[in-house]
């Protein structure tokens, strides 16, 4: 198996060019679904000036099994999707866009990922969204994750009924990013299927209007 199964695939773009954004979304897909799904989500999230990122994972899956089983279950895939956000970060740091002109987030395993990348490499970022995800790891997986969000604007969205994603890890990840200091907004939706919601996408439009400044 290859070490690093994501590195080489296909990176999608939408929105304001890369040089001429304000701000810069990386947009993760979840399991089974492909970067080119993800692009009628990055249409209703659109915002003048902003630059959409939107990443293929290898297989269509950014690790193989439950985000919530034990990690190593899911490696080295799993590093292999971090690795594959952290170069996106590298080549825009490289352009000169700073961390709080980035926002991440993503949906269902793209939620989690996105979560977990930025607690694991915490600082002051634009915005992170989680759409029906939480931190990865098992239930009372040891969250002392170093840094600070320092005031990073989250919001957290899900279902009170999903059978993927249960809803105490859902709590759990939004109080782990308040206590690292981010402006966490957290909403669960009562019955909502395994999906993305109307007024979630005005929530995280607007964090993403606020953190590009239009």
């Amino acid at each position: 198996m290859r070490a690093n199964i994501h590195q080489d695939q296909p990176v999608l773009t939408y929105g304001a060019s890369r040089r001429e954004a304000d701000l810069t979304v990386i947009l993760l897909h979840g399991r089974g679904a492909s970067a080119e799904s993800m692009i009628p989500l990055a249409e209703e999230l659109a915002v003048n000036g902003v630059h959409f990122i939107v990443p293929q994972a290898a297989q269509y899956r950014w690790y193989p099994q439950s985000a919530f089983g034990p990690i190593e279950a899911n490696e080295p895939d799993l590093s292999s999707a971090l690795m594959k956000i952290e170069t996106i970060i590298a080549s825009l740091r490289e352009d000169g866009v700073s961390e709080e002109r980035i926002v991440l987030g993503g949906f269902s395993q793209g939620a989690c990922l996105s979560s977990e990348y930025v607690a694991r490499n915490a600082r002051k970022y634009g915005g992170l969204f989680v759409l029906s995800g939480a931190l990865i790891g098992p239930p009372g997986t040891p969250r002392d994750y170093p840094g600070s969000l320092d005031g990073t604007p989250v919001f957290i969205g899900g279902s009170d009924v999903d059978p993927w994603i249960p809803d105490d890890l859902q709590s759990e990840t939004a109080e782990v990013l308040e206590k690292m200091g981010g402006d966490v907004e957290f909403q669960i939706y009562d019955g909502m299927p395994h999906t993305v919601n109307e007024n979630e996408i005005v929530r995280v439009r607007a964090l993403i209007e606020t953190a590009s400044g239009n």
